[in-house]
This record gives structure tokens, C-alpha cells and sequence, in this order.
């Protein structure tokens, strides 16, 4: 027996919805109406539908607020290199960021504008950084530059004709030309060129093309403006037709689209209705809105109106982020951090995004300019003992040199130099907190003096140590740019020679306080306290020192796996230790602060080898 075919035929409604978006489902599901109509035609849909969704970069859009996915725009199109010499690899095409959206708004006169603004709220547009109430360019003219004449003058010129000649200028005789002359040098001012327009060619300025003048990028950056006179991240335009040419022959005197016709003299602002309220009729508006537009005006106070606006957003507009994911790959994690030394921008890239670098650090320039003026990233791990880093520069100036101010102290680093992390600031306050007037701190590994300088303003002296020479002579210099060089104590030594040297002097008795932020080795330094008070008297009184030591751990109990170390260090287990999570530094990787007293059984204890 033959098998009969079954075949199902979905309706074409359900057709048409296999090749349509989230977004556009919504828009076909309701009124029923309009889904009828389109699906009589459905190709014609599926065309205009299908035409629209290729501007766009992804087919699902976000219901609200603006986004690099809506409005009428140009594909982006990055230019990414492989080749890390290539200066162009971090070139931009800003042109394609700008995108242009329709808007609905409400003309009114300036002075009702912020009465108005009060009774619309909720119904104006409530966009990131855009203001709901924006200026038409030029519409701030006042009405007296736009009258033929005024009373005022008037009168005064006819008060002088009947002084000198017992007449005015309505009298019937034509005034000789030395009089005229005289009228027309009181007269001739912006109004002028409205009571003569047959001059306004004969003489506006000509126009001239504009220089152009080649400046540094962040300075044109800085003082980068506006059409609109604001800021340089949008401008609202009104879509209208021309009135004509009545103002076309002096316009350039008086501002562009200065004149607005005889309904509109003066000024008047626009407020931007939401979004949804795009291209819709004045029927279609809620209510209050309907209320503020039958509004009568009066003779010095048009009616409020609603007309059609763009509303273009520029390169400048839109966030760090937002541009990066529009330029990498999809799927790749967007870099949304990085660390502020002074105005270089420090960013530790994947090797996912070592092809994008330029990229990614002409964007993070761009959108920080005020603050940024160098673009670094590093690019392999600390491995010396100096603790540099191996930077490279990819944005920006060259200048590795910085000034942070941290704590209320002024530091200048060398990050190409010496080792520098602005995200201990928190911990560095903290351990300064918990010293008194009455301390005496040794630093053993203090780079460039951030804990020595900041402890320096609060206790009593202050001994600092480093085996970097350029992080010693940074140092210095920082104790002066403070005024706290009389107060802190340089050395340029090894650690384990600078505390052996500092406990067998006449200082060991003073020192109260000994800090050793040096978490990749500073652990390895403990055992030189091991008998460090041996030549001094057993029974005299000594105020052991309070020791805080850091250190990494990648141990599943990072706290027991740090107080391990430290006990085995010093061969001594019956003592406190407080221990203290500073903070994450890679997946399972963190950052300890371990503080204790000096046990009296490890200063008095036989060394395990002479020094």
C-alpha cells in the first residue's frame, strides 16, 4: 500500500514571522490591523524589513536609550593589523560612530521653557548625558535686531531734525544728502542691514574656506566645542522646510538661521519628548502633552508647536565599552579597567587582545583625554629585582614619568624605572593608620617611598631602604617635594644587610615598627631577625618591634599557607600572628598582610649563620 504524503501549509502570517527579529515580532504582534496589512504584501515587507536590519549590527536592539545598534548609521568597519610596528593599527574611523535618531519635539518660547519642562516630566526624553532642553542655533536673536524700525530710534532722530529744522523726516521733503547721510550713520547698526537689504551683498564678510591648522591631538581634543556651542557629543537639528529666502541675504551677518519668520522672533528652546513618541501625530501624544500643545499663545508668546528633530550622536558621545565591543570580535572579553599612574593609563591585555592593542589604547585615549596622556601596557611579568615592569607604549606621549598624588602627598615615579602599584593605596593608608606619634618605622623594600613618606607625617622617624638606586633617588626627591626630608632616613642596601645593620646599631632599641611589602620574597627575609638582639643584654627591657610582612598565596587556605611560612621562617610557633587578605590579584591568587610581635625566643635565638 502506497504511504500518502501529508504536508502541513503554515499560514502566512507564520511564514513571514520565521524571518523576522525579536524587535520587529513586536512590532508586527500589535494592533492586528497593521499585521493584516503587511502580510497581504509580504514581500515587499520581508525586503524593507530585511534592508533595515543590515544597518544594524546585531539582530536583536535594545528597547530603550540610545545604542550604536539603532539609528541610521554606517557600518563599522575597524582597522586592525597583526603587525605590532604598523602606526596605523590604532587609527579610527569616527564618521562611522555617528548615528542619527528621530525625535519629536516641542518648540516653545525661552521663558516658558522651564514651567513647561516641570509639567512634560516623565514625557521628555531620558537619555545618559543628553539634556531634554536644547537650542536651535541662532534662535536667541532678540526681536527688536529683527523689526524694520523702532520707536525709539525714531523718535530720537525726529526730536534732533525738529531742533535744527523745525520738521521731521515724515514731513514730506525729501532730506538733503549731508542729513541723510547723518540718518543713516545713527541708524546703520544690525538694524541697518534689516532696513537695507540691498547692501547685505554688497558688504557681509566673504566666505572663506577654513585653515587648516595641524595641532597636537590632545589639544584639539580639549578644545574641541560643539555645533551647538555645549559640548562635542550631540546635536539636535529641527527638519523643516525653508521659510523662504527672506533671510538668506543677511544671514551671515546676524548668525546663521538666525531669522525664524514672523511667528518665531526671539528666543525659544525645544523640548525632546521620549523616544516612542517618534514621528507621531499630534492624536497619537498623551494627554498632558495634547494640553501644552492647544495651549493659546499671545502676541509676544507663540503657541507651543511640535515639530520633527534629529538628534545625532557623535564618536564623543558614546562610552569606552560601548565602542569596544562594536570593534572587537564578538564573543572576545571587553577591557573595561585599567590603573591611573598620574596621566599614564596602565592596561595588562590578554593575548586575545594583543592583536587589538593600538585599538583598543586609541580608544581608552580618546574617551580620557582630559586625564590621560599616555597609553602603556605591560608586556611580559616582573622578573628582575628591581621589580620593574617591561612596559610599551601605545597611545599618547612617550613619558613615563608621573607625579600621584596619593594620601594628600605628591609621588613621582618613573614606572619604566621603578616598580609602582596605584591599587595598594587602600592598604597603604591603612598600615599608616595604625601607627602612633610616638613610632619609629623601618621600611625595608620602599621603592619609591609611598608608606615611608605618608608614615613620615605622623610618627616619630621614619628609616627607608630600597636596592634600586633610581628608586632610592626618586625617594629623596619625593621627601623634598613633600618637605620630609628631615624626617626620613634613605638607604640604598640589600634588605636582609639594611635590617641586620638597623638592629645592631644604636637605633634597634627605637625602631617600633618594621614594614616589609615585598610579596613575592619578603617571606624569605624572615629568619634574619633569628638572634638579632643576641650581643645585647637577656634581661634588659626591650620594645620588641611590630613586624607586617606581605606576601602571595595560591594555596586553597591562603591564610594558613602564609602563617606556615612565617612560623617556619622564624623556627617558632608560639606566637600570634594577625593575618589579612589585602586583596585578589589574579583567580586564586592573593595578596596577605601577616603582623606580629617579634617573639623574644626568635630575637635571642642562635642565628642560623653568621652575617
Amino acid at each position: 500500500m502506497a504511504a500518502s504524503k501529508l504536508v502541513l501549509r503554515p499560514p502566512p502570517s507564520l511564514i513571514l514571522t520565521l524571518f523576522l527579529s525579536s524587535n520587529q515580532l513586536r512590532l508586527l504582534s500589535t494592533p492586528a490591523s497593521a499585521t493584516l496589512s503587511i502580510c497581504r504584501r509580504p514581500t515587499s515587507a520581508v525586503a524593507s524589513l530585511s534592508s533595515q536590519s543590515q544597518t544594524l549590527n546585531s539582530p536583536t536592539l535594545p528597547l530603550y536609550g540610545p545604542s550604536l545598534r539603532k539609528g541610521s548609521n554606517l557600518p563599522i568597519k575597524p582597522r586592525i593589523t597583526d603587525s605590532e610596528s604598523d602606526d596605523d593599527g590604532g587609527q579610527i574611523d569616527e564618521e562611522s560612530f555617528k548615528r542619527v535618531f528621530d525625535v519629536s519635539a516641542i518648540r516653545v518660547p525661552a521663558k516658558d521653557c522651564f514651567l513647561l519642562e516641570e509639567r512634560l516630566r516623565g514625557h521628555l526624553l531620558n537619555w545618559p548625558r543628553i539634556r531634554n532642553i536644547a537650542r536651535v542655533p541662532g534662535d536667541d536673536v532678540e526681536k527688536r535686531f529683527l523689526d524694520l524700525a523702532t520707536k525709539e530710534e525714531t523718535t530720537g532722530l525726529d526730536n534732533l531734525e525738529r531742533r535744527m529744522y523745525g520738521r521731521a523726516d515724515g514731513d514730506g521733503e525729501r532730506l538733503n544728502s549731508v542729513l541723510y547721510r547723518d540718518k543713516l550713520v545713527k541708524s546703520f547698526d544690525s538694524n541697518g542691514f534689516v532696513n537695507f537689504k540691498n547692501v547685505v551683498k554688497m558688504s557681509g564678510p566673504l566666505r572663506r574656506k577654513k585653515k587648516v591648522v595641524v595641532v597636537d591631538e590632545k589639544v584639539r581634543k580639549l578644545g574641541e566645542r560643539n555645533k551647538d556651542g555645549r559640548n562635542g557629543f550631540a546635536l539636535v537639528e529641527v527638519v523643516e522646510d525653508a521659510d523662504g529666502d527672506e533671510g538668506g541675504n543677511w544671514s551671515g551677518l546676524l548668525g546663521d538661521d538666525c531669522y525664524r519668520g514672523v511667528r518665531w522672533k526671539g528666543p525659544t528652546r525645544l523640548l525632546l519628548l521620549d523616544e516612542s513618541y517618534a514621528n507621531k501625530g499630534v492624536d497619537e501624544l498623551p494627554e498632558a502633552i495634547k494640553v501644552v500643545l492647544s495651549s493659546g499663545g499671545h502676541k509676544t508668546s507663540p503657541a507651543p508647536e511640535l515639530v520633527r528633530c534629529k538628534l545625532t550622536l557623535f564618536y564623543s558621545y558614546w562610552q569606552m565599552d560601548e565602542i569596544l565591543e562594536a570593534l572587537l570580535p564578538d564573543g572576545m572579553v571587553i577591557p573595561s579597567a585599567f590603573e591611573m599612574v598620574g596621566h599614564i593609563a596602565h592596561l595588562n591585555l590578554r593575548d586575545e587582545h594583543l592583536p587589538y592593542k593600538k585599538l583598543i589604547a586609541k580608544v581608552v585615549y580618546d574617551k580620557h583625554s582630559s586625564k590621560i596622556q599616555t597609553v602603556v601596557n605591560k608586556t611580559d611579568a616582573i622578573q628582575n629585582n628591581y621589580r620593574t615592569m617591561q612596559l610599551e607604549v601605545l597611545a599618547g606621549n612617550h613619558s613615563l614619568v608621573a607625579t600621584v598624588v596619593e594620601n594628600g602627598l605628591r609621588v613621582q615615579v618613573d614606572l619604566a624605572t621603578v616598580y609602582w602599584n596605584s591599587r595598594l593605596a587602600t592598604e597603604r593608608q591603612r598600615l599608616v593608620d595604625c601607627f602612633t606619634r610616638d613610632d619609629v618605622v623601618c621600611d625595608v623594600f620602599a621603592g619609591v617611598g609611598p608608606i615611608a613618606l605618608a608614615a613620615a607625617k605622623k610618627v616619630k622617624r621614619v628609616y627607608a631602604n630600597d636596592l634600586n638606586p633610581q628608586a632610592v633617588e626618586y625617594m629623596e626627591r619625593n621627601c623634598v617635594l613633600n618637605k620630609l626630608e628631615r624626617r626620613v632616613k634613605v638607604f640604598n642596601m640589600d634588605g636582609r644587610r639594611f635590617i641586620h645593620a638597623m638592629f645592631t646599631s644604636s637605633k634597634a632599641e627605637s625602631i617600633t615598627q618594621v614594614v616589609m611589602n615585598l610579596p613575592g620574597d619578603a617571606a624569605e627575609y624572615l629568619d634574619v631577625f633569628k638572634g638579632i638582639y643576641r650581643d645585647k643584654p637577656k634581661g634588659g627591657k626591650f620594645r620588641y618591634p611590630t613586624i607586617h610582612v606581605y606576601a602571595f598565596s595560591k594555596a586553597e587556605d591562603p591564610e594558613f599557607d602564609f602563617e606556615k611560612r612565617i612560623r617556619i621562617a622564624l623556627s617558632e610557633v608560639a606566637f600570634e600572628i594577625k593575618m589579612r587578605r589585602v586583596r585578589l590579584v589574579a583567580p586564586g591568587k592573593w595578596m596577605l598582610c601577616g603582623s606580629f610581635i617579634l617573639p623574644q625566643s626568635v630575637a635571642f635565638a642562635k642565628p642560623s649563620s653568621d652575617m
